[in-house]
């Protein structure tokens, strides 16, 4: 017969086996199976065995993962040096292949998004940095994408942070903004002074045949300048008046 010490000895190591044949896996992750050394399946998620010493499996997490690239030195197109961070979003699609093809996905994505980042970024000038930032987060995201799909990663999101730089360019960049405004508040000026002489002109054809309005007109003017406080007042002389006179003068002298 089985002594009791036997038997609990037997017990405590059925135990110890099924507990290490159990694995349970969440919603959010996946379970690569090795048999003798070979692929021979994903599981999960939930509740399955292994067969101890002979199966292994890898746990991957097919969670959105964030990724903050760390500063990268990018040299613009127009040969301006900035200081350019981003943060990248991604996951595991092919929980195979991001334990197959690649030793440790989550350097290797880092390092691809930093080459990227420079590579990406410096084919454009400073100021599509600034301004399309839109843009190039696209771009940067699609040869991301593109290059890691052999990895069964699918990045979904990249974002540029920060676009640092140096005092001397932030200057630069003051000085041009400063020159644009000066230059467009000039072009409104001008424009406006346009305006007011078509006006001007306007307003001129449709009292010069009228020789009653041009007189009220200029009583206008006077009464304009009566309500001055000034020791000074010059008064307008209509030039066709001079030369109504001239006229006269000229007519009684002949």
């Amino acid at each position: 017969m089985i002594s009791a010490v036997t038997f609990a000895l037997i017990v405590l190591v059925v135990i110890v086996i099924f507990y290490s044949s159990v694995r349970i896996l969440r919603e959010y992750e996946r379970g690569v199976v090795f048999t003798l050394g070979r692929y021979t399946g994903t599981k999960g998620p939930g509740f399955f065995l292994l067969v101890p010493i002979v199966q292994q499996m890898v746990r991957v997490d097919l969670r959105i993962i964030v990724n903050d690239v760390p500063p990268q030195d990018v040299i613009s197109h127009d040969n301006v040096s900035v200081k350019v961070n981003a943060v990248i979003y991604f996951r595991i699609v092919d929980a195979e292949r991001s334990v197959i093809q690649v030793r440790d996905f989550m350097e290797a994505t880092s390092q691809l998004a930093q080459t990227t980042l420079r590579s990406v970024l410096g084919k454009h000038d400073l100021d599509e940095m600034l301004a399309e930032r839109d843009k190039l987060n696209h771009d940067i995201q699609e040869v991301l994408d593109r290059q890691t799909d052999a990895w069964g990663i699918k990045v979904s999101n990249v974002e540029i942070k920060r676009i640092d730089l140096d005092e001397s360019m932030i200057r630069a960049i003051a000085r041009q903004a400063e020159a644009e405004r000066s230059r467009r508040a000039k072009i409104i000026n001008a424009e406006g002074e346009q305006q007011a002489a078509a006006k001007l002109v306007e307003a001129a054809k449709i009292l010069a045949p009228v020789p009653q309005a041009m007189q009220l007109r200029y009583l206008a003017a006077l009464f304009d300048i009566s309500s001055e406080r000034s020791s000074t007042i010059v008064f307008p002389f209509p030039v066709d008046l001079v030369q109504t006179w001239m006229q006269r003068w000229q007519g009684a002298t002949s």
